[in-house]
Formats: C-alpha cells, sequence, structure tokens
C-alpha cells in the first residue's frame, strides 16, 4: 500500500497514534536508563532547557493576539504547580519502579480525570461512569496489593502523584483552555520546572558525559516527534479510536522491560493493568455517546502525562477548536 493511500485509510490515525505511543515509551526507557545515574531533578531540568528553542519557535509563529500574561492566573498558577510536581514524580517512578508497573498506576489519569471533572467542570458522572472509575481504583489497589510483598515504595507513592497531578493539570485546560493562548499553557509550566528545578540543580548535579547529554537530546526529539505524530492521528480519526492507543505502552514496557532492564512482570500487574485499561476504555466509549458528557474531559486530554517538560500536542497545533472546547 502507497504512503498517500495509508494515509487516507480509516486506519490512519489509530496506526499514527500506536507508532506516537511506541516512540514515547522509547522516551521513557531513556528517563529510567538515566534516572540510575541522576536525579530526576537533574534529568527535567536538562529535557526543559532542551524543549526551550522549540517553544520559542511556537511562539513567534503563534498568531494569537495578547501578550503572556494569564487570564486566568489563579488556575494558571495552579496548573504550574500541577505539571511541576507530575514531572518530578514521574521520572522518579520510572527510575525507580518497573516500566510495566509505572504505566499501570499512570493509566488511572483518564478515571483521576472523570473525578476532578465533577467540582471544576460541573460535570454530571452518571452510574456507568462511576462504576468504571471505582471498579478502574480497585485495578490501582490489585496493582499496588497494600499489605503484600514488600509493600507501597516511594515509587509507587510519586507514580500516584503523577497520576493525580497530571490529571489536575489536563482538567484545568479543559476548563481555562478556551480563554488562554495555547502558548502561555505551554510556556509556564516549562518555565517553572526550569526555575525551580534550576535552583535545585546544585544540590544533586553530577557531571554529565558526552553519551549521557546525548541520551538526554534523543529523549527530546522523541517527545517532540510523538507530539506531533498524535496530532497526526487526532488529525485522521475521532478522539473515541485514538485515546484508548495510549494503553498499547504496557506491551512496550513488557518488552522494553525485559529487554533493558531484566524486568518480569507478576500477575498482579497484568491484572491490575488490565481492569485500569478495560475502565479507562469504558469511560472513553459512554463520553462518546451523545448526551452522556457535556464536556468530554478524558476525549479532549490529547496528550499523554502532563510533565510540563515538553509542549503538549494542543500547543503544537489547533486540533478543533470546537470539539476542544463546546459550548456549556
Amino acid at each position: 500500500m502507497s504512503a498517500h493511500r495509508l494515509s487516507q485509510s480509516p486506519f490512519a490515525g489509530p496506526l499514527l497514534a500506536l507508532g506516537a505511543f511506541a516512540v514515547f515509551s522509547a522516551h521513557d526507557v531513556i528517563v529510567k536508563t538515566l534516572g540510575g545515574s541522576y536525579s530526576p531533578i537533574q534529568i527535567v531540568f536538562f529535557s526543559v532547557l532542551l524543549g526551550m528553542p522549540l517553544a520559542m519557535l511556537l511562539l513567534m509563529r503563534d498568531p494569537t493576539d495578547g501578550n503572556l500574561l494569564p487570564r486566568r492566573p489563579g488556575w494558571t498558577a495552579l496548573r504550574t504547580g500541577a505539571a511541576v510536581v507530575t514531572g518530578v514524580s514521574v521520572f522518579y517512578a520510572f527510575s525507580v519502579l518497573p516500566l510495566a508497573q509505572t504505566y499501570a498506576i499512570l493509566f488511572a489519569t483518564p478515571l483521576l480525570i472523570t473525578v476532578l471533572s465533577v467540582p471544576i467542570l460541573g460535570e454530571r458522572v452518571g452510574l456507568h461512569r462511576s462504576a468504571a472509575v471505582l471498579v478502574g481504583l480497585l485495578g490501582v489497589l490489585i496493582v499496588l496489593r497494600p499489605g503484600q510483598g514488600d509493600g507501597l515504595s516511594l515509587g509507587h507513592l510519586a507514580a500516584l502523584i503523577g497520576a493525580g497531578g497530571s490529571s489536575l493539570a489536563s482538567i484545568i485546560v479543559r476548563k481555562i483552555g478556551s480563554e488562554e493562548r495555547s502558548f502561555v499553557l505551554l510556556i509556564y509550566p516549562m518555565m517553572a520546572n526550569l526555575l525551580l528545578m534550576g535552583a535545585l540543580l546544585p544540590f544533586v548535579y553530577k557531571p554529565m558525559p558526552l553519551v549521557d547529554l546525548g541520551a538526554l537530546a534523543l529523549m527530546a526529539a522523541l517527545a517532540l516527534v510523538a507530539s506531533f505524530a498524535v496530532i497526526a492521528a487526532y488529525k485522521r480519526a475521532p478522539a473515541f479510536q485514538i485515546a484508548p492507543m495510549q494503553y498499547s505502552q504496557i506491551i512496550w514496557a513488557v518488552i522494553f522491560g525485559a529487554l533493558f532492564f531484566g524486568e518480569g512482570v507478576d500477575i498482579f500487574t497484568i491484572a491490575g493493568a488490565g481492569v485500569i485499561i478495560l475502565s479507562g476504555i469504558y469511560i472513553v466509549m459512554r463520553e462518546d455517546k451523545a448526551n452522556v458528557s457535556e464536556n468530554r474531559p478524558v476525549l479532549a486530554t490529547r496528550t499523554r502525562t502532563d510533565t510540563g517538560t515538553y509542549p503538549r500536542a494542543g500547543s503544537l497545533g489547533k486540533l478543533d477548536p470546537q470539539d476542544d472546547h463546546p459550548p456549556r
């Protein structure tokens, strides 16, 4: 099949999304590899530093009138804080936990977005989605299995904080995204990460050989390629077809974990991840139904874990403003 015919295929969007999340998984392998030698503070700092040239390029190309002062400063500050905490937490979790376990916990993000949509967006969550959230959170407990084995570690707590922080950052974008410039939503978390991690860097800094600096550059490039691929996927297929593709990362986690880190996957992680994934997919399918969700908070979250270390897909390209922000 030619490239043109493939791009017109109904499978083009999902296939692009699968490719994007495979690239994101390769990005996470580098995070985990570097995390064995360096503090997450140092990794986050250099990740943002390498992403800043792209952010400046986006500012120069942004046709939107206005300055860089947020119109909703309180919400912008809260989202910025959530993204900063998420970045350090997620990078630390990848460093110390098996890949599959980290992903399984982060997959709870759509469940938490659904919960947060009630107080922040005024979303009405009916019985079906409420039950899916409860079942999904049960899946998280299966993965964590408190009281069993070695118990909960700081890495598990970091992954949970990462899922919660990412959910809060994403739902705030849903609330204020129609009012704020995309670049404001992009640059504030990146600048906060750069300044805060830069202030802490002298306390944790370790000299990096050229090969590790190259790995950081490759990590930034992979995040950029994956983000553009996500944009392309959403332009070619409905959101309900693309959103579940993120769960393919569990497959890459098993493969990469075994190949690069000698990690095995226990039955509790697989079972818990399965429950979480099924719950997340059910929520996506429910949101896509007419008259079920006014805000479609999960379907509108067209990004991975929101860490503020690289541009969100929505900042790199406008997907569909009317779909992103339906009238309330």
